[in-house]
């Protein structure tokens, strides 16, 4: 038995340990703000955040995720009201929008490790793809982000 907890309630998984998260957070669960984009953790469509730490959900386990604690896109806020939510919302990111629950995760991750990131650091960590080439428009979200409430 699997027991860790996604977006703060208990979730017990029993079946193969070695199913991908993506697929439980999908199928089992009923969250699909996080999507499968690649399917080998090149994409970041799947991201999600792994006791605070972006990771690719797609190529996790679930068994890596025992007893650990799991925030998806749904669970950055309950309103959307998280400083990179705003500022996604603000600057009109998304175009397909596909691609952009993983962004927003990866940008919040960032932001929570380094509240005052500098391009260079969002050249580093946001390594996920966007078909649409919305990255000039994540980059000034990002950056509007540091300057909006309090970054959860």
């Amino acid at each position: 038995m699997i027991n860790f907890q996604v977006n703060g309630n208990e979730v017990s998984f029993n079946e193969d340990p070695s199913t991908p998260l993506l697929w439980v957070i999908r199928e089992k669960i009923g969250l699909t703000g996080t999507k499968f984009g690649c399917g080998a953790g090149l994409c970041g469509a799947c991201s999600v955040h792994l006791n605070g730490s972006v990771v690719r959900s797609c190529v996790l386990p679930v068994a890596a995720a025992n007893n650990q604690q799991i925030t998806t896109v749904e669970g950055l806020s309950p309103d959307g009201s998280h400083p990179v939510q705003k500022a996604w919302q603000e600057i009109d990111v998304p175009q397909c929008g596909y691609c952009q629950s993983g962004m927003i995760m990866a940008a919040s991750a960032l932001l929570k490790d380094k509240p005052d990131a500098t391009d260079d650091d969002i050249s580093m960590a946001i390594t996920n793809l966007c078909r649409c080439g919305t990255y000039q428009r994540v980059r000034e979200a990002i950056h509007l982000a540091k300057n909006v409430g309090d970054k959860k």
